[in-house]
């Protein structure tokens, strides 16, 4: 064994219970996200499953009583800015079983000058989910300044959501470390009250890696719980799996 093996099994120990196992494909079928569930709960367990909310049944029954979350997407992808339809989206797929909804902001909004309506937006939601269901914010970081992604983090903190997250995965361009380092930072100096969620073009553990250290060294190795700390990937979830499968 070299050198390395120890550590990078380390390492994928340490994200595999931070991932939300992600299939948000157009051509999703019910069997798919049924082997999708099965194969998690043969495998080893992530946070959640993030999914379309049509597909949340299928999870439901698929995952059974494990711990595994089952997180579903609204106001996807595009980020319209009508609160009431976002409101019963959210209604919707709570009713359905989610236990944890990924909403999009407004961020063209946002960019327009009108806060107001993003923030409306994102009421929307955190009503509908009470104090009982996670709300994560993604903010679409890729579309936004660093100015506006500041905002954005201001805007959704002050909102109440429980995690800000990166992105849809359905644009240009995704996840980056300066993204990500704006919205940790936004959320440590609001006392790390609020979780993260890198996503989009996370594949490697090297990738991973970036973000697990960014957020430790801005908040601490403690605060790297799945209640704060996600990655929200499909193809991360293969390479940690033969990491893990070597002994440690």
């Amino acid at each position: 064994m070299s050198v390395v093996e120890p550590v990078a099994h380390a390492l994928a120990a340490r994200l595999l219970p931070l991932l939300d196992l992600t299939s948000l494909g157009e051509d999703d079928t019910p069997a798919r996200i049924e082997a999708m569930c099965t194969r998690a709960l043969g495998s080893g367990l992530p946070a959640a499953v993030c999914i379309y909310p049509e597909h949340i049944t299928t999870a439901r029954r698929a995952l059974g009583d494990s711990a595994v979350k089952i997180a579903t997407v609204v106001n996807f992808p595009d980020g319209g800015s009508d609160a009431q339809r976002v409101e019963r989206e959210t209604r919707r797929a709570l009713a359905a079983g989610a236990d944890e909804i990924d909403l999009v902001l407004p961020w063209a909004a946002l960019q327009g000058g009108d806060p107001g309506c993003a923030r409306a937006v994102v009421l929307a939601a955190r009503t509908a989910c009470g104090n009982t269901h996670c709300l994560k914010l993604i903010l679409e970081t890729g579309q936004l300044t660093p100015a506006q992604i500041h905002a954005a983090s201001e805007l959704g903190i002050q909102a109440g959501v429980d995690f800000l997250k990166t992105s849809t995965g359905k644009v240009a361009v995704n996840a980056t470390v300066e993204a990500a380092t704006i919205m940790l930072e936004v959320i440590a100096a609001h006392g790390g009250r609020c979780g993260f969620k890198a996503a989009g073009g996370i594949r490697s553990l090297a990738d991973a890696a970036l973000y697990l250290d960014l957020a430790r060294d801005r908040l601490g190795d403690e605060w790297v719980t799945p209640g704060h700390f996600r990655i929200g990937a499909s193809a991360l979830y293969d390479a940690l799996l033969p990491l893990l499968a070597r002994p440690a």
